[in-house]
């Protein structure tokens, strides 16, 4: 197999302008709103040749955002400076900063909707 077996990606809110404000602002990004199957959706911005998955925020009956289930690691150029917009947009950390060493840094938080999100820093 050429590519990364995940390509895509969905992350369950109760509210989708909530989750909106605070993805965008934390990860500097524009989502894009649009409606799927019935399921309000909100897509991260994605290119097909640039590396890594794209998903979206999505909220509906079966979308039940946990602190369990699969897990997401979101590649970020600076761990420390995305985890200070976490908490200034109604984040919490749960898992400061640590390295790993040759493979990086990492760290994990929960969103405003309950979801434990990580974050992947590679060692420069």
């Amino acid at each position: 197999m050429k590519n990364n077996l995940v390509v895509y990606f969905e992350i369950p809110v109760r509210d989708l302008g909530r989750a909106c404000d605070f993805y965008s602002k934390v990860f500097e990004t524009t989502l894009t709103r649009d409606v799927v199957d019935g399921y309000q959706m909100a897509m991260f911005d994605s290119s097909e040749d640039s590396f890594g998955a794209s998903g979206a925020l999505v909220v509906g009956d079966v979308y039940v955002p946990s602190l369990q289930g699969c897990f997401l690691y979101f590649g970020v150029d600076n761990i420390d400076d995305v985890l200070a917009r976490v908490l200034s947009h109604g984040g919490k950390v749960l898992y400061p900063k640590k390295s790993n060493g040759e493979l990086g840094s990492v760290a994990e938080f929960q969103d405003t909707e309950g979801n434990r999100i990580a974050l992947h820093e590679e060692k420069n």
